[in-house]
Order: C-alpha cells, then sequence, then structure tokens
C-alpha cells in the first residue's frame, strides 16, 4: 500500500486519477492532504476546507470484479467504512444521508466522491476520495457542517484516521468479494439517516414534497413513500432529501 501525503493540492481524486492515466496503480494507493483547494462534492458543488485543519484522501481500489449494475455498491462499502471508523473514534450518531454523506448528530462531517474508470464496458478502477471534517471549528454560511473536533472538543490525527478508513475499507471489499451484498446493504440502510420517518425532499424541478424513506434499491436509487401510498424510486440527479 502507497500512501502519497502533499502539502497542499487542488484535488487528491483528480491527482490520483492523473496517476492512473499513466502508470498501472497498486491496489488503495492512496493520496492524501490537508489543504485541498479545489474540493469537489456530488452534484459538482465545492467542498471548502480550512488549511490544515481537515483530511482529504482519495484511495485507488481494482474493482474489476463489479459489474456496471453493481456501482452502488462501492458507495455502500465505502460509506459504512468511513461510519464504522469513525466510531472506533467515539463519535456519536453517526448516519448515513443518501448517497453517502456522513453526518454526526445530524451535522455533516464527511463527503465522499466516487469517480469509476470504466474501459470497454467495464470497471477497471476507482477513485474514492473522501473529505472529512476534522479540527476546524468554523463554518461559515455552511450552518449544517461540523468536524470531529467540533462534536467532541479533541483534536484528532490525521495519519491515525487514514489508516483507520483503509482498514475498514479493505474489510468492506473482503465482504464483498465474498459475496456478502445483502449483509453489506443491510448495514447500510440500518445507518440511512430519517429512514422511515416523514422527510422533505426537493425533485430536480425545485419542487418540495413530502414522504418516508423505506429503502434503497440495487442501483442505488432512493425509494420514497409518497403520500398517495405509491414508493417512488428517484435516482441522485433527480433527488435532494432536505435536512
Amino acid at each position: 500500500m502507497l500512501i502519497i501525503k502533499l502539502d497542499a493540492i487542488p484535488s487528491t481524486n483528480s491527482y490520483l486519477r492523473m496517476l492512473s492515466s499513466e502508470k498501472r496503480l497498486k491496489d488503495y494507493t492512496v493520496v492524501q492532504t490537508t489543504n485541498q483547494t479545489e474540493g469537489r462534492g456530488q452534484r459538482g458543488t465545492s467542498w471548502y476546507s480550512e488549511p490544515g485543519k481537515n483530511l482529504a484522501l482519495s484511495v485507488f481500489k481494482d474493482v474489476s470484479g463489479i459489474s456496471l449494475k453493481q456501482s452502488f455498491l462501492i458507495s455502500i462499502v465505502t460509506s459504512l467504512a468511513v461510519l464504522r471508523c469513525l466510531k472506533t473514534f467515539g463519535i456519536p450518531k453517526l448516519k448515513i444521508k443518501w448517497p453517502n454523506d456522513i453526518l454526526a448528530e445530524n451535522k455533516k462531517i464527511c463527503g465522499i466522491l466516487i469517480e469509476n474508470v470504466i474501459q470497454q464496458h467495464q470497471y477497471k478502477g476507482s477513485i474514492i476520495g473522501i473529505g472529512l471534517n476534522v479540527n476546524q471549528i468554523t463554518f461559515n454560511n455552511l450552518p449544517q457542517a461540523s468536524s470531529l473536533k467540533s462534536i467532541t472538543g479533541r483534536n484528532f490525527n490525521f495519519d491515525e484516521l487514514t489508516n483507520g478508513i483503509l482498514k475498514e475499507l479493505k474489510k468492506g471489499f473482503k465482504n464483498l468479494e465474498k459475496g456478502k451484498i445483502d449483509d453489506l446493504k443491510l448495514d447500510y440502510e440500518e445507518h440511512l439517516f430519517r429512514i422511515n420517518k416523514p422527510s422533505t425532499f426537493k425533485d430536480a424541478e425545485g419542487n418540495m414534497f413530502s414522504g418516508y424513506i423505506k429503502n434503497v434499491s440495487d442501483s442505488g436509487a432512493l425509494q420514497v413513500l409518497l403520500e398517495d401510498g405509491i414508493v417512488r424510486a428517484f435516482d441522485l440527479k433527480a433527488l435532494t432529501l432536505m435536512y
């Protein structure tokens, strides 16, 4: 396992993708920084990180054994790996906000961005990007954001967090290789934010509506029970779950 530490970089995902295009990377090659200047999130959102206070890392994973239809399994494994790691550090009330934000005490502490490399209609690799709010305590104009230090009052070591996440990632992908898909999906849904609770959503046109999260389909679509009693599936670009 190779861990590349950089003082500052625009995006760990972009850097690791560049490396993967230049040479064949070993499984679990990691790029890590505490100063990511142009972090990206889901739907093209930016991810601001105060220099030296937070952890950004990207992991290259060989996912050639996963079919295109199973892509959401990568997100499930990654979300659970981060959550399980943070549990070992004593972070309370952890939840996964669909599809893969990590919350603690109902506030976002971690964002995940997964970019897959596809060749000839098959996965060759996955760039798993993780942005974790660690020791930053001020989040201007971001009322739903928090950090490990804000929640616990403690400072955290970046290398210990990286090693913990990698340990859980390896466990998760090992379970995936063993075919424990149902167990992983069940664990993911058990930690899903607002599952079976009345929730507010916004669709792609900006319309607000209410419903209950029931589960997640194999493809990663969110299954929502609407007020008319119909369960409808929404993909990532079609729906936003409000806090």
